[in-house]
């Protein structure tokens, strides 16, 4: 059977541009994918025990079998963050985004609080002058992990709606680069959700970031993933 190969972010550059298509016996799990990698060298076990691993654009166990046709990313620890049918309030965008327009959106009359968190491009980084920002994302499934931290958040702290979006591209200092408004009749819903919701986003979100200093460019060390994040549908 054949699989489909792809990687972003700092191990964009392990696959070639677009992945590669490569050949495993019937029946082969992701494990033992992983150790075909190893064996060959394709990319350094270090960064092997941080990384996560997607099939079909979900994250999967070691154990996940996988199939003719499947597109499996290796994804590194996430350094985050087009519309969907909930009224374009889950999006990626490459534009700038008018976070009073996006907020006023959401409002209504049963809500008794908007939190609202905007994540800024800050002028320094551990002191190291910045220039610039570039975001990046698995963009399918960074848009249905966000899909699903939207409804996961309405379900959880009972708020009425929330708004997701994140910028990719570039950004200079001052842009926004993620912006999440959370609308309830409540406030402390209202904090608990917006809080829960930048921290699992940067955490679980296929979205990374590549630092332009004044001395030179990095990718953002991400998070380490949850130990069970393969798990969590099964």
């Amino acid at each position: 059977m054949r699989v489909h190969l792809v990687s972003f972010g700092p191990l964009k550059t392990i696959f070639p541009e677009g992945g590669v298509w490569r050949e495993l016996r019937v029946g082969e799990s992701v494990a033992d994918l992983l150790a075909l990698l190893r064996r060959e060298g394709v990319v350094a076990e270090e960064m092997l025990r941080s990384a996560a691993v997607a099939v079909n654009h979900e994250y999967a166990a070691e154990g996940h079998s996988l199939c003719d046709g499947d597109e499996v990313a290796i994804l590194p620890p996430v350094s985050g963050g087009a519309g969907d049918g909930s009224g374009d309030l889950v999006q990626l965008v490459r534009e700038p985004m008018d976070a009073v327009a996006i907020t006023n959106r959401i409002k209504a009359g049963t809500d008794g609080a908007v939190c609202v968190f905007d994540g800024i491009v800050r002028d320094n980084t551990k002191g190291r002058a910045t220039l610039h920002l570039d975001y990046e994302a698995y963009e399918e499934m960074a848009l249905r992990q966000m899909r699903e931290l939207r409804e996961h958040a309405i379900a959880r702290f009972g708020v009425r709606e929330v708004a997701l979006v994140h910028r990719l591209g570039r950004l200079v200092v001052g842009e926004t680069s993620v912006l999440i408004v959370v609308a309830s009749a409540h406030r402390g819903a209202a904090f608990d959700a917006c809080r829960w919701l930048i921290d699992t986003l940067k955490k679980t979100v296929p979205i990374w970031k590549r630092e332009q200093f004044v001395d030179g460019a990095v990718w953002a060390d991400g998070e380490p993933f949850p130990p069970d994040i393969g798990e969590a549908k099964r």
